[in-house]
């Protein structure tokens, strides 16, 4: 028979015990997801079957199709040519709906879209060197636009960053290019390069 002693001294060790188990680990809020380039990306749709019948004509007019596109060019005075200006596809950018509203870390580059001397307060974040600036963007789903609240300061684009926040699906057109995720930075920190 157990006596009152004998009740406290196991409750006391069971006690105990529980202190030495190591402490959940962290989930919900709390759990930052590294994430990779390739994972802003939704899986692609299933290919169509093929033709059985490869006897198509070759003449986009055949079917009452316009024989050519519109043009995304306008003619200067001079007679030269220049892109058109960045616009919105209209159509809401493939992205993965899973990833609203997690905490994510992902590292990249800084594309700065407002900014006082070398303080940015918004910028897209981008995979590559470059981007947006020297060679076309790239899809809507490989950038990301990104508030920083007290700002970061950046000493060139060409310095890699790891971004902490909350990423959303929501899209954003800044006129340079149209992003298929924003985020709200809590960090921006120097990513050290690859060896």
């Amino acid at each position: 028979m157990r006596t009152p002693s004998h009740v406290a001294i196991l409750l006391g060790t069971l006690s105990g015990a529980i202190w030495l188990l190591p402490a959940p680990p962290a989930t919900g809020a709390d759990a930052v997801m590294s994430l990779k380039w390739d994972q802003l990306v939704p899986p692609a749709p299933p290919k169509p079957p093929k033709a059985f019948f490869n006897d198509r004509p070759t003449d986009p007019g055949a079917f009452g199709a316009p024989a050519h596109a519109p043009s995304t060019t306008q003619p200067l005075a001079e007679g030269r040519w220049m892109s058109a200006p960045a616009k919105s596809s209209g159509s809401p950018p493939a992205v993965v709906a899973s990833l609203d509203g997690k905490r994510v870390q992902l590292g990249g580059y800084v594309v700065p879209l407002d900014f006082e001397a070398t303080r940015v307060k918004e910028f897209l974040l981008v995979p590559f060197v470059g981007a947006c600036i020297h060679v076309p963007p790239p899809p809507p789903n490989q950038i990301v636009y990104v508030k920083s609240e007290g700002g970061i300061d950046v000493k060139g684009t060409f310095d890699p960053v790891w971004v902490t926040g909350t990423l959303t699906v929501t899209p954003a057109f800044t006129g340079l290019a149209e992003a298929g995720y924003s985020l709200d930075a809590e960090k921006v920190e120097p990513r050290p390069l690859k060896d």
